[in-house]
């Protein structure tokens, strides 16, 4: 996330304090304000301050922890507060929240739910301040929306929709956007934006369990169009190095550090895709107008609708309309899928591989193909802008959905 959340903290115990403040402190998104030793003084330096957000550790004193988030409340109702105390039981939980607390943590703190925990305060604040947006799947600007992209079969373009999708999301200075090439196998993300990475997947695997934000972040590779990439292994044989456990806690950490996450899928429902699919708000699956790829939409609607909530989440992209090689109307192929098209691409075959070979995004090798002002439409629909690329196109072709 772009926007810098100012933090102050009080705790008696510096042995508490400081892993808290070490942790805060790793994080870009934070910047530690002020930090307290003394419940009493807190007040004082919470008025001069003035945070966005303040924790109280409960453990040293709880009355007097209590009894401090009670007066931070009465004096300013708005401020986000968040709990902390090795004590996670109900009446503890509920002594916190009744007191004024927003939100509660079980200590010792774990990083993804802290991060996660902060972001949902902002957004707290920024919806009782009335400064809100959301986009498609109802989150609001403050959170992170997760897309990911699967093909119907092999060939039909998810990887080009996926990195133009995130170039075309990162142009936004309020946005904080990653792509992550789950083709372990054969995935080409890192290849069609001529990067060259350090890290890939693998390594973030290999390191799991010390796994934190700061690693994280560097082990991305970022383009000059503003997103961020995390490739998938150079090695084959390193794939099995990645478990679906290891991806949720990468995919946890990443939600609380990005504002916007794309997921480019084999076309396999191997674990590892299915992890992420659940983890997602919205799952685009490509198709094109013709008739294998029509049958296999059918048949993955038909897999995910099996699963609570997962079929919910679809999207069907159309590739490539208006080719003279398809036969098939739209009419027929929402008959076929029984599904609504939420988005078209117009067929633009000659800039989409142009853009693969040169190692660019379509905002870099065809700016003004209809194309990436279609893929530029699709972007803002997702994150809840007015969803016309350009008032000079024709808007009919593009906004289909």
């Amino acid at each position: 996330m772009n926007e810098v959340q100012r933090i102050a903290i009080v705790d008696p115990s510096d042995a508490t304090r400081e892993p808290l403040r070490n942790l805060l402190l790793g994080v870009e998104s934070v910047w530690l304000e002020a930090e307290c030793s003394r419940y009493e003084f807190f007040i004082d330096v919470a008025r001069q301050s003035c945070p966005d957000c303040v924790v109280i550790a409960l453990d040293a004193d709880h009355h007097k922890a209590l009894k401090l988030i009670g007066q931070l409340t009465l004096e300013s109702p708005n401020m986000p507060i968040l709990a902390v105390s090795s004590r996670g039981d109900g009446q503890s939980i509920l002594g916190a929240l009744r007191s004024g607390a927003k939100e509660f943590l079980t200590a010792p703190v774990v990083l993804e739910e802290l991060m996660l925990a902060l972001q949902r305060l902002r957004t707290n604040r920024a919806t009782s301040n009335g400064d809100i947006n959301t986009n498609v799947n109802g989150n609001s600007r403050g959170e992170s929306l997760v897309v990911s992209i699967v093909g119907s079969k092999g060939g039909v373009g998810c990887t080009s929709v996926a990195i133009n999708l995130g170039c075309a999301m990162a142009q936004d200075a309020r946005y904080n956007v990653a792509l992550v090439d789950l083709d372990l196998a054969l995935g080409d993300a890192d290849v069609v934006l001529d990067l060259i990475p350090d890290y890939t997947l693998a390594d973030v695997a290999m390191n799991v369990d010390r796994l934190d934000m700061q690693f994280l972040r560097r082990s991305l590779c970022k383009h000059e169009s503003g997103l961020s990439l995390l490739p998938h292994p150079v090695q084959m044989e390193d794939i099995s190095l990645i478990h679906d456990e290891h991806l949720g806690r990468v995919i946890g950490l990443l939600r609380a550090s990005y504002s916007h996450l794309i997921f480019d899928l084999s076309k396999r429902f191997v674990p590892t895709d299915l992890t992420a699919m659940r983890m997602s708000d919205v799952i685009l699956v490509v198709a094109q107008l013709e008739l294998t790829s029509l049958r296999n939409v059918v048949r993955m609607l038909h897999t995910m609708d099996k699963e609570e909530g997962l079929g919910e989440k679809v999207k069907v992209v159309m590739n490539r309309v208006g080719s003279d090689e398809s036969d098939i109307t739209l009419e027929k192929a929402q008959e076929t899928i029984g599904k609504p098209i939420y988005w078209q691409l117009p067929n633009e075959y000659k800039a989409m591989l142009g853009a693969r070979n040169a190692g660019q995004p379509l905002m870099t090798h065809a700016p003004k193909s209809r194309v990436h002002l279609s893929l530029v439409g699709l972007a803002n629909a997702l994150c809840g802008k007015s969803a016309e690329p350009a008032k000079k196109e024709r808007r009919s072709f593009f906004s289909f959905r």
